[in-house]
């Protein structure tokens, strides 16, 4: 059985507050700094409005982290908030304690404030604060706006949620008294139209992130374009499921290609590039690749059809030989040379520590042509290899090269050819020996820190199987 703590008579003194109606700004004047994350806390989830419309004015801190308290269902709550912002934003004269500049929504872990509180109630507060990696600011909240709002956008269904409907209404009616920053900016399936009323509101050049997974064609590509190019600060890029309409000509394609890619021309600050199931890049990657201003560190091209010229333009490329992961899967290359990949991994063998080419239908004749190559990527700490058909050989080959990679620590290769039937379905009577002649070669070669040999999918479930070397059973 446990014992609870009582509450302190700081805290007993705070929540009488709370049942006092005719709570008054002179009396949170005195009300000590240690009292305000919990008393905000509890009169959040009570609905006292009045009394969140005067703690916020009265607030003693610069930063008011409100993102996990709005997941309690208090609409009412909230807009009691921002009433008590529009107090501090319209009248003259502000409370002596008054410190709050920022009120932020963006995503923080779930017990935030409890944690934060019980910090504020043993004075450990300071401590907590020093050791917290600071939370960073928005370069234009030195302008002339007192109030800066910063919120991740979630843009997933075809209305929006009720919190960002109010908050989006009661920024557009106050534009001119405060900053609304997005840094995130996730579109997963909206209509275009409600997507532009609300990017026509958010300062396009704080957005740091953006990612893009709702299936449009080109057409609605064009319409978000012309916004991609003032996302000036923009670091990470997502595109997924972006296919060619059948009502688009070659020519409408080409347009409408150049339109998008030339607007990378703009983005100088890109780092993180991942493109997934976009079937407009097939013959059109030097495109994007020649408007590229940086040196990226991520690079994701995945189950997209790539032309052998585009492979070719890939490795010439001067903004990826800084790269750090380089994801290739689902790229079908099995026709294909890879004399471009070779050369690929060349340029980023001092720097790359990701590299991810599986389901890629590289064969036995191909594999030859890398192995020099990736036996140089020396910082190379995660390599997958699945679902290419080699055979047993070739695999021990393979293992025999990534032995002199130190900092290699997760190996993902597939069961070679010899562990199958003719009718493509797993021998387990003869993949358990495979792999005991597997384990025995890797151990004649190194020690390895964590290598598993993976099946084909399955015809009926759509997953993989993982083995260890050890175990008998699938490690999924």
């Amino acid at each position: 059985m446990s014992i609870r703590t009582p509450p302190r008579l700081l805290e007993l003194a705070g929540r009488s507050l709370l049942r006092d109606q005719a709570l008054a700004m002179s009396t949170l004047e005195e009300l000590p700094t240690e009292l305000f994350p919990p008393l905000f806390m509890e009169a959040f989830s009570r609905r006292r409005c009045e009394a969140l419309k005067l703690m916020v004015q009265a607030w003693p801190f610069r930063r008011l982290p409100l993102r996990p308290l709005i997941k309690m269902p208090c609409l009412e709550a909230f807009q009691a908030v921002l009433d008590g912002l529009d107090a501090l934003l319209t009248q003259g004269v502000h409370p002596r304690r008054w410190k709050l500049q920022v009120l932020d929504l963006q995503d923080v872990c779930e017990n935030f404030w409890m944690v934060w509180s019980e910090a504020m109630a043993h004075g450990c507060f300071l401590n907590a604060k020093r050791n917290k990696k600071p939370v960073q600011d928005c370069p234009r909240m030195r302008g002339q706006q007192p109030l800066t709002v910063f919120v991740e956008l979630w843009l997933k269904n075809r209305t929006l949620d009720e919190y960002l409907t109010c908050l989006l209404l009661w920024v557009k009616q106050r534009k001119d008294l405060l900053h609304l920053c997005c840094k995130k900016l996730k579109i997963l399936g909206m209509p275009f139209r409600n997507i532009r009323s609300i990017l026509k509101m958010v300062n396009l050049d704080c957005i740091q992130e953006v990612e893009v997974n709702c299936k449009w064609v080109l057409p609605i590509l064009t319409q978000f374009t012309p916004y991609l190019g003032h996302m000036r600060n923009l670091q990470k890029l997502v595109l997924s499921h972006m296919d060619v309409s059948r009502y688009v000509s070659p020519e409408q394609k080409k347009e409408i290609v150049t339109q998008f890619t030339t607007q990378f021309l703009k983005l100088c600050c890109l780092q993180k590039l991942s493109m997934n199931s976009v079937s407009f890049l097939e013959g059109h990657l030097d495109q994007l690749l020649s408007c590229l201003k940086t040196s990226l560190k991520v690079l994701t091209i995945t189950n997209c059809v790539l032309l052998e010229s585009d492979l070719k333009h890939l490795s010439q490329c001067p903004s990826i030989s800084q790269l750090k992961t380089l994801d290739l899967s689902g790229i079908r290359l099995t026709n294909y040379s890879l004399v471009p990949l070779q050369i690929l991994l060349e340029k980023v063998a001092a720097t790359l520590e990701y590299l991810d080419l599986d389901d890629c239908g590289i064969i036995d004749s191909q594999v030859n042509a890398i192995l020099p190559a990736l036996s140089r990527c020396f910082e190379l700490n995660t390599f997958s290899f699945c679902g290419n058909p080699i055979s047993m050989a070739t695999l021990e080959n393979l293992l025999s090269h990534t032995i002199i990679l130190k900092n290699l620590c997760v190996e993902l290769y597939p069961a070679p050819r010899e562990s199958y039937d003719a009718d493509g379905t797993l021998c387990w009577s003869r993949f358990p020996q495979i792999r005991a002649e597997l384990m025995k070669r890797v151990r004649d070669l190194r020690h390895p820190k964590r290598i598993l040999f993976c099946t084909d999918c399955c015809p009926d479930c759509g997953n993989r199987s993982f083995y260890d070397l050890e175990a008998d059973q699938c490690c999924c």
